[in-house]
């Protein structure tokens, strides 16, 4: 069974850095991609960073571009989220998905494309 179990969110201020978490388990996710997702209230779930897991190939929403990167271990079957220079329209609960097909290009941000969600992890970011 497919678990993807996030953590590492928290409250912090503008200005300020987490670092998010994704540990993958039930199955062999090298070729997979994974994506972090968000949902601030009364708004939709929006794509933010993704990555394949074999050839580390990268994609980010414009929104976090030069402030968030997203990296993988794979002795650990783990996925990373490194947030920078965190603002307060940060703030949402983010989430983890893996995919079984390899997107491009706006293909990252279709959530029905994905087949595993973890339940999410709050980050809040005050002014």
């Amino acid at each position: 069974q497919v678990q993807l179990v996030e953590s590492g969110g928290g409250s912090v201020q503008a200005g300020g850095s987490l670092r998010l978490s994704c540990a993958a388990s039930g199955r062999t996710f090298t070729s997979y991609a994974m994506g972090w997702f968000r949902q601030a209230p009364g708004k939709e779930r929006e794509f933010v960073a993704g990555i394949r897991w074999n050839s580390g190939i990268t994609n980010y929403a414009d929104s976090v571009k030069g402030r968030f990167t997203i990296s993988r271990d794979n002795a650990k079957n783990t996925v990373y989220l490194q947030m920078n220079s965190l603002k307060p329209e940060d703030t949402a609960v983010y989430y983890c998905a893996a995919r079984r097909t390899f997107p491009v290009g706006v293909g990252w941000g279709k959530r029905n494309e994905y087949d595993y969600w973890g339940q999410g992890t709050q980050v809040t970011v005050s002014s």
